[in-house]
């Protein structure tokens, strides 16, 4: 049997079982989980699955359902005539909505390994309980736990661009906590007792605790969290503070009020000012976001206690000597305060670590035009900027020099922005923040309303955005890139839309039945009964005598309609949000009517299920779409920007064909090589180049720069001192990207602030011409093994690239355009055995046994001494110096966290919740630094710590061992994963990473014992913990000689959910108890 007909075969048994047919988004899944394999539409000569399946109509028939989705259907013949009749029979157990189609959930994207901004500024919601409850607290919580491991697995993998994306961010993806306390508990001790917070008060304790809070105010009198107040009151009086939620009504005690931003739910508490005379008319400025791990402000003058212009401000200053840190927990982070009030008294000790200056700098105070400009450059920067590029990005946008004293004293910018030092022990390393209150966000165009104006109707809450980076959507229509219709996907969305149009369909075919709407208005809402029985929700738009066109407000389309099918929309049917809405492509704004683009999007969006990633959160959100039904993810801005290319300024390619003057602008690791040939386009390209360069010199930049980065934006970066053409590729947090320079085929990172916008007035004309740099294969290198020695990289490097013009003859194209080709120096086509491949392939890097010596010397640096026990961990072999051990918090305390890694509930793996954006900066920084470097031979020894790169980001690892075939096992000291790489991805560990402590914490689950766990139980507990933050109570710390031999025990809380915590370890005991039970 042929390999087309073997796929035949096995879309008729994935077709044929279902009835209704299967989405065109689900059929390569449920091909794949049949066979194992994915559905090979290009093996046959077709570019995409539909019109693969177009060509087999015996086998397939595809129509459109109501909602716009293609569907699939087995197709008749004589052979299968019984079978269809079959199913055809079958009856139907539950009606399916309209939306049924659409909860199909498109596979992740961890574009980052956390969120865009993962920066967690705040605990989590602590448990309510003083001490983790007994078994009997959550009877019958889950009562069909065996279901869960197999129904509500994920069932994504991850994507193939890195995140995040991963975040995050964390992927991409990274996850935010839905609920983030504003009153911090105090910390969990194993004790018996009631809640302390239930203890009754009365009013002489009220009016003691009034005073205190009163004198705490007084101390800190521009303000200070909410959040922070119990802890400072227990510093202060050494009693704790059992009544906080009753501080907000002491009006007469402080003002409570709320910073002016969405992403903030905690409090700023003030003293109750005494009226005194204004020393100036100027305006009071509203508080602003903090400092993201900042308790207190800093102590203002007495204009600005009557202004509170200042209390805005938070600094954040490293410790300028080495000092013990004191454990890290939700309530108290890592960070100091500056404060530059001086106290009336001398003191001999300072609640900070850094003693200002008696005396300041005699320095000139900044101009409010050069404050003005500062907040112009980081509110186009919201995610933040790093300062040591300031000076640099000031000149160029606004052609003047910024202050180098303002760079060694932040403190000078205290009215004007946040500043953090994420790295505490390098002062020189610190990111800028705008002010909250100082955020100004560029208008957009927006779409028309989806949903007419009118004034009976009654309300409908409106559709909130989804909080994480990716969402699955399912895209309806799209009129413009400004005007994409879209639905999303999963809980909350289109599941809570099936349960809601059930519930009419069964209201309406019984107590509903009479509720007919015999006189429509324009504008009204309604309810339509479909063709196939479902009841819709939808808005009248246009009358005639007997058909009525209407709005489906959840499916985003319009229909005409029979008058008899309309119904009165009752007001239990108005509580869910109308699910279809609106959003814009991100870098596709100036070809928004674009024929081309339109028409590549028809093909490659209306009517699928795609993955959204949100770039811009408002009511029209600004996203990224990508197909990731492939096995390769397809960026849908990126290929609107490909179909927009001149194919005729590209230089043809034929096979047997001699091309001179040829330029190899990169050597890869893997060996390909990136040419240049002369073509039409890059003439032209060369003039635009030029033409954009005279412009950056004569005009300022301030609003070319790039502000909202995402994958496949196309912008310019500067390549040996001129601006070329980039892509971007990959994120690294908010700071850090990978590009690739499309002209010369060579990947680099860099900074966000690095990237410039290409001048509309160059745009168009810029993204028409094609890469100018083609991807070659030098033939007769064919190599087993996906990265070449390193040796012959560099060889190869030193040989060809950026000399003098070559000469390439092409001797075969791929299926996939690849191009095989003989390359010479010089710029005539010699004889092949004087090619640059066969001097290659002479070389001794190829020869095996060279290289199996290579590995069997470093093999022996990994056995053990004779006398030295097998399952022993001998010491690290270099001299490195190793981070500090993470501080954790006593026994009994908590401490917030987010689960890498999860085994089962012997074995998973935590990291601190509170500095994850600690780790991200660390690796964006790893990113830059050894992006940068020279592939080198680096001296592995196992049980040494080492950088590595796994999935396009850098990494601290520790080396478990050395395989034959030069894959080396690592294990990730940050994320708790295993890996095998290859021998050449390690490099040595500088020691500007080894300063934040390894992040990652080996733990296992309280009061839970079992020396073996069932696949089941794992995935259970995988489903609750992995990937999410959690709040764990320390039971158990078990120390080690190296850092990554510790071991806690804890409790882990999942507080997401309002005023219910729910405890792991008490549902994994009720789920064994119930395998028990079953056996």
């Amino acid at each position: 049997m042929s390999d087309v007909e073997l796929v035949k075969k096995m879309l008729r048994a994935v077709l044929q079982s279902s009835k209704h047919g299967v989405a065109m988004a689900r059929l390569q899944g449920d091909y794949r989980a049949l066979t194992g394999e994915m559905i090979p539409f290009r093996k046959f000569g077709h570019d995409t699955l539909e019109s693969f399946l177009r060509s087999i109509p015996g086998v397939v028939r595809l129509e459109r359902s109501i909602t716009g989705e293609v569907m699939c259907f087995a197709g008749v013949c004589e052979e299968t005539a019984h079978i269809a009749q079959l199913v055809a029979r079958q009856k139907n157990v539950k009606k399916t909505g309209c939306s049924k189609l659409l909860n199909f959930q498109m596979r992740a994207r961890t574009s980052h390994l956390f969120s865009h901004n993962v920066k967690p500024r705040l605990s989590l919601r602590q448990p309510s309980n003083m001490t983790h409850p007994g078994r009997g607290s959550v009877t019958s919580f889950y009562s069909t736990q065996r279901k869960l491991y197999s129904n509500d697995l994920p069932s994504s993998r991850a994507p193939a661009w890195q995140m995040n994306r991963k975040s995050p961010v964390p992927e991409k993806t990274s996850v935010v906590p839905s609920k983030i306390n504003t009153n911090i508990k105090t910390p969990l001790k194993k004790t018996s007792g009631t809640a302390a917070q239930q203890k009754p008060v009365n009013r002489a304790d009220v009016e003691l605790v009034q005073g205190r809070i009163k004198q705490l105010l007084q101390k800190y009198s521009s303000g200070v969290w909410l959040s922070k107040i119990p802890q400072l009151y227990k510093s202060m009086f050494q009693e704790e503070l059992h009544i906080i939620q009753e501080v907000e009504k002491w009006t007469h005690i402080c003002t409570v009020e709320k910073p002016g931003s969405n992403n903030i739910v905690d409090r700023l508490v003030y003293p109750v000012l005494e009226p005194v005379p204004k020393a100036s008319p100027v305006p009071v400025k509203s508080p602003c976001k903090q400092s993201p791990n900042t308790a207190l402000l800093k102590q203002p003058t007495l204009t600005q206690k009557t202004t509170r212009t200042f209390r805005t401000l938070a600094i954040n200053i490293p410790q300028s000597t080495p000092k013990p840190q004191t454990p890290l927990s939700p309530t108290s982070p890592n960070s100091t305060m500056i404060d530059f009030t001086l106290s009336e008294t001398p003191k001999t000790q300072s609640l900070s670590p850094i003693t200002p200056p008696s005396t300041p700098p005699a320095h000139q105070p900044l101009t409010t035009e050069l404050k003005q400009k500062l907040r112009q450059l980081l509110n186009k920067y919201s995610q933040g900027l790093w300062a040591h590029g300031l000076p640099q990005l000031f000149q160029e946008a606004f052609g003047c020099a910024f202050p180098q004293y303002v760079l060694e004293d932040l403190s000078l910018l205290a009215d004007t922005c946040m500043v953090e030092y994420p790295m505490p022990d390098n002062r020189k390393r610190a990111i800028l923040y705008t002010l909250p209150c100082q955020v100004q966000t560029q208008p957009r165009s927006r779409p028309p309303p989806l949903v007419l104006p009118c004034t009976s109707n009654p309300h409908v809450p409106p559709l909130i955005i989804p909080t994480a980076d990716f969402h699955s959507v399912f895209v309806i229509e799209i009129n413009s890139t400004n005007n994409v219709v879209v639905r999303f996907a999963g809980g909350g969305y289109s599941k809570s839309l099936e349960v809601m149009e059930e519930e009419m369909q069964n209201f309406y075919n019984n107590i509903g039945a009479g509720l007919c709407l015999l006189s429509p208005k324009i504008g009204q809402l309604v309810a339509v009964a479909s063709s196939d029985g479902a009841m819709l929700r939808a808005q009248v738009h246009q009358l005639s005598e007997d058909k009525v066109k209407v709005y489906f407000l959840d499916h985003g389309f319009f229909d005409l309609v029979s008058r008899k099918t309309l119904f009165q929309l009752r007001d239990q049917f108005m509580t869910l949000p109308f699910q279809a809405t609106t959003c814009q492509l991100a870098g596709l704004e100036p070809f928004s009517t674009d024929p081309v683009v339109l028409k590549t999007l028809q093909s490659l969006a209306v009517g699928r299920s795609l993955l959204a990633e949100i770039v811009e959160r408002e009511d029209t959100p600004l996203v990224v779409l990508y197909d990731t039904s492939e096995n390769d993810d397809v960026n849908v801005t990126a290929m609107c920007l490909k179909a927009l290319q001149d194919k005729s300024m590209e230089n043809p390619l034929q096979v047997n064909s001699v091309y001179t003057n040829v330029c190899v602008t990169n050597v890869c690791s893997d060996g390909s090589v990136y040419c240049q040939l002369p073509s039409r386009g890059q003439a032209k390209l060369k003039d635009i180049m030029d033409k954009i360069e005279a412009h950056f010199i004569s005009q300022l930049t301030w609003e070319l720069l790039v502000s909202r980065p995402f994958c496949g934006k196309v912008c310019l970066a500067k390549y040996k001192g001129k601006w070329a053409r980039a892509e971007i590729i990959n994120l690294h947090g908010s700071h850090v990207l990978d590009i690739l320079f499309l002209d010369l085929g060579l990947p680099a990172s860099l900074e966000v602030s690095e990237l410039r916008e290409i001048p509309p007035i160059f745009l168009k004309e810029l993204i028409t011409i094609p890469p100018q740099a083609i991807k070659c294969l030098l033939e007769d290198l064919n190599v087993d093994r996906a990265v070449w020695p390193p040796e012959a990289v560099l060889w190869l490097r030193e040989t060809v690239h950026n000399k003098a013009p070559s000469c390439m003859k092409i001797v075969k194209l791929d299926e996939t355009r690849t191009v095989h080709i003989y390359l010479f120096c010089g710029n005539e086509a010699q004889d092949i055995h004087d090619s640059v491949n066969r001097q290659l392939a002479s070389c001794p890097f190829w020869k095996q046994d060279v290289y199996a010596n290579k590995i069997n010397k470093a093999s022996e640096l990994f056995l053990p001494d004779a006398g030295e026990p097998s399952g022993s961990s001998p010491a690290p072999s270099n001299a490195l110096t190793l981070p500090p051990q993470l501080n954790l918090p006593l026994v009994g305390q908590n401490m917030d966290v987010f689960v890498s890694v999860a085994c089962h509930p012997g074995h998973f793996v935590l990291q601190p919740w509170q500095d994850l954006y600690k780790l991200v900066v660390l690796m964006g920084e790893m990113v830059l630094f050894y992006n940068k470097q020279e592939v080198t031979t680096v001296d592995i020894q196992k049980n040494n710590v080492y950088a590595a790169k796994i999935d396009n980001n850098w990494h601290r690892v520790l080396v478990k061992g050395l395989l034959t075939n030069g894959l080396v096992s690592v294990y990730e000291l940050d994320y708790g994963k295993y890996e095998l790489i290859n021998y050449t991805q390690l490099q040595p560990l500088i020691e500007e990473f080894r300063q934040l402590p390894f992040q990652g914490i080996s733990a296992q689950l309280a009061d839970v014992k079992k020396e073996v766990w069932c696949e089941e139980a794992s995935m259970v507990f995988r489903n609750h913990v992995e990937k999410k933050p959690l709040v764990a109570q320390i039971e158990s710390v078990e120390e080690g000689e190296w850092p990554w031999e510790r071991k806690i025990s804890v409790y882990l809380v999942d507080t997401t959910q309002e005023n219910k915590d729910i405890w792991i370890h008490n549902i994994m005991k009720e789920f064994l108890d119930e395998i028990s039970r079953d056996a």
